[in-house]
C-alpha cells in the first residue's frame, strides 16, 4: 500500500473540495488501473488571490493506493509518495551517566526534549520564565499595571515567544519532519486543519493549551521541567566539555547541553562571546508594525465581488479563509518586506528589558479582531551596525528610543502612514478609522515621529517599501493606516557556529539550537531543528539509565 500525492489541482473558489478528491481518484485510476485507489483525502489546501476576478483553491490530494508507483510513473505524472517525516532514531553506545539539559522551552527546546524523553533520555528542561499559567498572569499584570517582569513575559516562558503570537506554522524549509511537527501539535490540542492548510496557524488561545499538553507529555515520559530557572553559565572540564549548567537554582550536571534560548536572550549572546564560544554576526531586520481594518484588508486581498457572494454562503466564506498577504521590495541590494501577518489580530508589547519597547503581532484562532497587522521590516547587514558596538546594542538603541518617544511607561509611539510618508515632525494626525490595538488601545500609545527611531537608511527603505506595497494592495495606500514602533526581534542577530554533528565548534557537548542559535525562523523550523539536535545527541549516547558517575 502507498500514499500517493496528486498536486496542483486548481478549482474555482466557489467549487467544493469534493471535486478535488474526485479528480485525483479518476486520474490515479487511469494511471494505475481501475480499483487501485482505496480512498482519498485533502492533503494540502491554499487560496490563490492574485486575480480577484478569478480566485481559486489549489489542492493536493492524498490517495491510498494498493500499489507503489514506480519512479518513472511518479515523474511522468507529477506524483509523489507521502512522507510522514517521523524521526529516524539511532542510538549510540556512549554511556549517559547524567541526563542532557535543554536550555529553553520554546519550540526548539520543547520538541528536542519531547523526542529525548520519549526515547528514554530523561532530559531536564530549564526555562527562565514561568509555565503557562504563571506566564499568562505575568503578561496580564504587565498590561494592567505597566510593571514588566523581565524573566516572564511575551518573550520568555513556556512555549517561547511564539506562544503569544498568531501561532503560525508556515515554513519555507522542505524538511519532511515538518509534517511530524504538525501532527504532534494536532495530537496535543491544535486544530486538525493545520494538517491540510498551506498556511496553518493555531492561534494564541489554542496554542497555550497545546504547549502545556506537550510539556506534560515530556514529564510523563521521564523528563523534568524547571521554570523560573535561568541559565547563567557553563562549568567545563579541562578539555572544554560541559560538566554542568549554572542556573539561578544552582548547578545541574549534564551529559550534553542543548542551547535553545530564542533570539530575545541578549544576555546569553554576551555570555557566550565572553566564554569564547564561536558566535558570528548575521543579517537581521528592524522596522514597524502596520495596522489596517480587517474589513479593508479583506477588500484589498479578496475584492468586493467574492466578498458579496460570501455574505450569504457560509461554505464559501470558510473556503476564503482569512485575508493574508506577503510583499517585498528591493533597491540597491537592500530589502524591505512584510512579515508575520496577523489577520484580525493585535499589536502586542513584547518588551523583555527595562526601558525598551518591542512590538510583535498576535491573533487568536478565530482571527476575528477589528484590525489586521503585520511587521514591515528592513534588512540590516552586520556592517551597518559596526558603530553601535554590536547587533544587540543596535536593536536595544531602537527599543530605548521607542520607549522615550512614547513618553515612558511602555507606551508605544504611533504615527499614521500619511504622516510617516510625508515626514511630518509635529501636528500629528490621529487615524480616523484605525484604533491602535497595542496593549489594549489608545491609552497606551503616543503619536510621535517614527523616523526618529532609526538610521536614515532604515527610514528611507520603510517609506519606499510602504509606498510600493500601496501599489500592490489598496489598504497600504491609505494614509489612515497606523504604524507602531518598534519591531526588533524578527530574527537572531548572531549564529552560534556548530559542526556537522550539531555540536558547537567550540564545545563538543554543547548543541546550539533553533531560532536563537541562528538556524531557524519560526515555530515549525525551530521545532525541526530541535528534533535534529535530539537525534544528534541520541546518535552518540545510550538512553539514560539513572546510574553512573557524573561527568
Amino acid at each position: 500500500m502507498a500514499k500517493v500525492i496528486v498536486k496542483d489541482i486548481r478549482l474555482p473558489i466557489t467549487e467544493d473540495s469534493v471535486s478535488a478528491t474526485e479528480f485525483a481518484h479518476r486520474k490515479l485510476e487511469r494511471i494505475l488501473g481501475a480499483g487501485s485507489v482505496l480512498g482519498t483525502s485533502i492533503y494540502r489546501k491554499s487560496v490563490d488571490t492574485r486575480h480577484k476576478n478569478n480566485i481559486t483553491c489549489v489542492y493536493s490530494v492524498m490517495a491510498e493506493c494498493d500499489t507503489v508507483p514506480g519512479k518513472e510513473t511518479l515523474e511522468k505524472y507529477g506524483l509523489s509518495v507521502a512522507a510522514e517525516g517521523n524521526p529516524d532514531v539511532i542510538t549510540g553506545n556512549r554511556p549517559m551517566t547524567v541526563p542532557p539539559v535543554v536550555i529553553g522551552d520554546g519550540p526548539a527546546g520543547m520538541f528536542c526534549a519531547l523526542l529525548l524523553a520519549e526515547n528514554g533520555y530523561a532530559p531536564i528542561v530549564i526555562e527562565r520564565g514561568d509555565g503557562i499559567a504563571g506566564r499568562k498572569a505575568a503578561v496580564e499584570n504587565f498590561y494592567r499595571t505597566g510593571i514588566l517582569d523581565t524573566e516572564s513575559n511575551i518573550q520568555f516562558g513556556a512555549g517561547g515567544a511564539g506562544t503569544f503570537s498568531d501561532g503560525k506554522l508556515v515554513t519555507r524549509i522542505g524538511d519532511n519532519r515538518c509534517r511530524y511537527v504538525l501532527k504532534r501539535f494536532a495530537e496535543n490540542g491544535a486544530p486538525e486543519e493545520i494538517l491540510t492548510l498551506a498556511k496553518p496557524h493555531i492561534g494564541t488561545d489554542r496554542l497555550v493549551d497545546t504547549v502545556e499538553n506537550i510539556n506534560r507529555l515530556i514529564e510523563k515520559n521521564g523528563g523534568k521541567l524547571l521554570y523560573r530557572t535561568a541559565f547563567i553559565g557553563l562549568n567545563r572540564d579541562g578539555e572544554g566539555r560541559i560538566k554542568s549548567v549554572k542556573t539561578t537554582a544552582g548547578e545541574i550536571g549534564c551529559s550534553a547541553a542543548v542551547l535553545a534560548t530564542g533570539n530575545g536572550a541578549g544576555d546569553v549572546y554576551a555570555y557566550l562571546m565572553k566564554e569564547g564560544i564561536t558566535v558570528t554576526e548575521k543579517p537581521l531586520s528592524v522596522g514597524l508594525r502596520i495596522e489596517h481594518l480587517r474589513s479593508e484588508t479583506e477588500r484589498s486581498v479578496f475584492g468586493d465581488g467574492i466578498l458579496k457572494k460570501a455574505e450569504n454562503d457560509e461554505k464559501l466564506r470558510r473556503r476564503l479563509g482569512h485575508a493574508e498577504y506577503a510583499m517585498s521590495f528591493r533597491e540597491n541590494g537592500r530589502g524591505v518586506y512584510t512579515f508575520c501577518m496577523c489577520p484580525g489580530g493585535e499589536v502586542i508589547a513584547g518588551s523583555s528589558e527595562e526601558g525598551g519597547i518591542v512590538t510583535n503581532g498576535m491573533s487568536r484562532y478565530a482571527r476575528d479582531g477589528v484590525n489586521s497587522n503585520c511587521a514591515v521590516c528592513v534588512s540590516v547587514m552586520p556592517e551597518d551596525v559596526r558603530s553601535y558596538g554590536s547587533a544587540m546594542e543596535f536593536c536595544r538603541s531602537i527599543e530605548r528610543s521607542a520607549y522615550l518617544l512614547g513618553g515612558g511607561g511602555y507606551r508605544a509611539p504611533v504615527e499614521t502612514v500619511g504622516d510617516f510618508l510625508s515626514g511630518k515632525t509635529k501636528g500629528f494626525s490621529v487615524s480616523k478609522t484605525v484604533k491602535p490595538s497595542y496593549m489594549g488601545g489608545s491609552g497606551n500609545v503616543a503619536y510621535a515621529p517614527l523616523d526618529k527611531l532609526f538610521p536614515d537608511f532604515v527610514t528611507d527603505m520603510l517609506r519606499k517599501g510602504i509606498s510600493d506595497f500601496g501599489k500592490k494592495l489598496k489598504c497600504f495606500a491609505s494614509g489612515d493606516g497606523l504604524l507602531t514602533g518598534a519591531e526588533t526581534r524578527t530574527s537572531a542577530p548572531y549564529r552560534i557556529e556548530r559542526q556537522a554533528d550539531g555540536s558547537s565548534v567550540s564545545c563538543k557537548n554543547l548543541y546550539p539550537c533553533g531560532e536563537g542559535a541562528g538556524y531557524a525562523g519560526g515555530i515549525t523550523s525551530s521545532a525541526v531543528d530541535g528534533i535534529e539536535q535530539a537525534l544528534n545527541i541520541m546518535k552518540k549516547f545510550r538512553p539514560f539509565t539513572g546510574s553512573g558517575e557524573e561527568i
